[in-house]
């Protein structure tokens, strides 16, 4: 039948007509409304509604019913200011340098890219943040309106489309640095034996009540979040609100927060979406969504539903908007993830997840996971830890974390969550960790990667424009990255690019020349003499200090004094940083050289920064 024959029906001409007003009414709204509700250092394995072992959450858990819960959300880095770097920029940390934490200097934004807030506020939207930005990024003057702990959307002008902030600190890492009087008078409410202790931590009360008092906070923070929700409920803002919540990073229970696991990086996330707005979603409401979602692709996502321009240099996706799929979501199937600079302890680590396997690169797997973090260390379940090694009480699956790393780890997270049964080396797995391999080689190799430079190198080379730098250096970098992967292969095979790359007039091809004869370890021995002759006279003094390094580790012989003289001369912050990490691995557990110290030699400009002095401090009282 044709349509003008259905027209001869009231009763369809009705319908037709309430369809049409419908759309009209639809086309004619003005930009949805976007809330973050973010929680601090919460990965998905404490609540409830994302893993058994969590607590019950229910002011997110009502809200996830009007929305979509997602299942595998990652954060690209495993700290906050890394991570929110990320997120208010739309662009992977290595690519931008923005990942070290804690800043020494703050890097550039590039020319052709903004914070994505300052492309809402040009849109017409009040752009609000309450309270905390904590990026490693110079900011501009055109991101928020408010940033500030009294940022609130009741400022804006009437009708005015808003995207606000609000960022909850309750369940910090800091909330766990209690005394061994809290310890042993403060009762939880959740009670000790309801959930199980992870298997690579020991089994003990102190770790049982850290683990109880963390999940008392996440229902404190559940409780506060439940506030704002009603806040926006009272302001009749519900049903125009996008409300998306998360955690900035993973937990904090040790060995979490600052490590590239699952527990550091796989994030609670879940978005409520506004009755008024259903038609940006291609979901089914009230559902979970498997595809893999990163921090990466939180700028690209509100941009999209605020129908604004994505920039084209963004290095994430949207996953939300009514141009994007449900199919097409649930077909992404991985996450990229990096960990360098962690306070002032240093290390280079990336990571691939692809559906249930976990590729993990250790580029310089001699530094341990335990390696002494100052702040890590102020909780108490980290010294007991710590203690319980050195006491020999732990089994070999907890006293993993105090020893050196395999340059490569391979997981299969969904039967091993915490990460313990490593298959790298196992034949029957091969084709996947060659897959995974390649598959973050491309992504170093795209951005490119520029921590294959040492941070202080880039400080004062690179931090004006990190991309520029990155592109007209990607050559250089491919080299590098070629020369640390020698550590995958049979040292016999390689030993004559080990050589060359010692030999090389380029100082950070003799770098990474260096970290492969250290991965190699005893291994390497051959090349006793060039590494001596390095320590001795290289023209950059962290190649000086990694050739000493290696002598430490390998050949027994205490070179702190030699590395301390080193140290003295420099007058860069983050090059002494990076000395006095060497230092600290030459101290600690197996190796416990012993070295007097004279750091009043050290320049006034070095010994202002906390990590510094931290690390001074950790020395001189060894």
């Amino acid at each position: 039948m044709k349509l003008k024959q259905y027209l001869n029906y009231p009763i369809v001409l009705f319908m037709l007509v309430l369809f049409f007003s419908c759309k009209q009414e639809q086309v004619n709204l003005p930009p949805p409304n976007i809330v973050w509700l973010v929680s601090e250092d919460n990965s998905m394995h404490y609540l409830k509604m994302f893993n058994e072992n969590g607590v019950e959450t229910p002011n997110l858990e009502n809200l996830a019913a009007e929305g979509l819960v997602y299942t595998h959300a990652f954060s690209n880095a495993a700290v906050c200011s890394a991570a929110r770097s990320t997120i208010i920029s739309g662009l992977y940390g290595p690519h931008l340098a923005s990942h070290y934490h804690r800043k020494i200097e703050k890097v550039s934004m590039p020319q052709e890219v903004k914070m994505f807030p300052a492309y809402l506020k040009k849109a017409g939207y009040y752009t609000t943040n309450n309270s905390k930005e904590d990026y490693n990024i110079i900011k501009s003057n055109n991101v928020w309106d408010d940033s500030s702990k009294k940022a609130s959307w009741r400022n804006r002008e009437e009708g005015q489309p808003f995207f606000h902030v609000y960022n909850s600190g309750i369940t910090h890492e800091g909330s766990l640095h209690f005394n061994k009087e809290t310890f042993e008078n403060k009762k939880t409410t959740t009670s000790l034996e309801s959930f199980k202790i992870q298997p690579n931590h020991p089994n003990t009360e102190l770790f049982k009540y850290t683990n109880a008092l963390y999940r008392d906070k996440i229902v404190e923070m559940d409780t506060r979040m439940g506030e704002v929700i009603n806040q926006l409920k009272e302001d009749g803002l519900y049903d125009s609100t996008f409300i998306f919540y998360y955690g900035d990073h993973g937990g904090v229970l040790p060995g979490s927060k600052g490590y590239l696991y699952e527990t550091g990086l796989h994030v609670p996330m879940l978005v409520h979406v506004p009755e008024n707005y259903k038609n940006l979603v291609n979901n089914k409401l009230g559902s979970e969504v498997e595809g893999f979602v990163s921090f990466v692709d939180l700028a690209p996502t509100v941009l999209n539903l605020a129908g604004v321009e994505i920039p084209e240099a963004l290095d994430g996706k949207p996953f939300l908007g009514e141009n994007i799929t449900a199919e097409e979501i649930n077909n992404r199937d991985e996450t990229f993830s990096y960990a360098d600079r962690f306070d002032e302890k240093y290390d280079m680590v990336r990571a691939i997840r692809k559906g249930k396997y976990k590729y993990i690169r250790n580029y310089q797997p001699f530094n341990y996971d335990g390696l002494m973090n100052n702040y890590r260390y102020k909780q108490l379940a980290y010294k007991e830890w710590a203690k319980l090694y050195k006491e020999g009480e732990l089994n070999d699956v907890q006293a993993a974390f105090f020893k050196p790393k395999k340059t490569e780890m391979l997981f299969n997270v969904e039967s091993d969550p915490y990460e313990t049964n490593n298959l790298a080396e196992n034949k029957e797995f091969e084709t996947v960790l060659l897959q995974l391999r390649n598959n973050l080689n491309k992504h170093l190799l795209k951005m490119p990667d520029l921590s294959f430079y040492p941070e202080h190198f880039l400080i004062n080379n690179a931090f004006d424009n990190p991309i520029k730098f990155g592109q007209e250096h990607k050559e250089a970098i491919s080299k590098y990255m070629q020369i640390a992967d020698l550590s995958l292969l049979d040292f016999d095979a390689v030993k004559q690019q080990i050589n060359e790359a010692l030999n090389s007039k380029d100082p950070w091809e003799r770098y990474w020349g260096i970290i492969v004869c250290s991965n190699f370890g005893e291994k390497a021995n051959e090349f006793t003499s060039k590494l001596k002759e390095i320590a001795n006279s290289d023209v950059e003094p962290i190649n000086k200090v990694r050739a000493l390094e290696y002598m430490g580790l390998f050949l027994n012989e205490n070179t702190l004094g030699k590395i301390a003289q080193v140290l003295y001369k420099s007058n860069d912050t983050a090059e002494a940083l990076l000395i006095l990490n060497s230092m600290v691995l030459l101290t600690d557990n197996e190796f416990g050289y012993k070295e007097n110290y004279n750091f009043e030699l050290l320049s006034k400009k070095i010994t202002r920064n906390q990590d510094i002095k931290n690390r001074i401090e950790y020395l001189s009282n060894k």
